[in-house]
């Protein structure tokens, strides 16, 4: 194991907001742009402005939103 246990909710905020701004970011710049010349650079200016704003939100947030989403969610015995 590479992190004890304690850390499991920044290493899910930073996998979770690599992956995310990743995708986002290159399917946005690819929507606006195309894959023109210079795409790689314009990409990679969107995914550093966006990573670490969703790596803040989703450290924030997530917990909140796991929550949320329990309450919405019916457990076996409210069948």
């Amino acid at each position: 194991m590479l992190f004890p246990p304690r850390y499991s909710r920044w290493v899910f905020a930073v996998l979770m907001s690599i992956y995310m701004v990743t995708l986002m970011t290159f399917v946005i710049t690819w929507a606006n742009t195309g894959l023109s010349e210079g795409f790689v650079s314009r990409w990679w200016r969107a995914f550093y402005i966006a990573w670490p704003i969703a790596f803040g939100l989703i450290l924030i947030g997530a917990p909140k939103l796991q929550k949320v989403t329990a309450k919405l969610l019916k457990t076996p015995s409210e069948k």
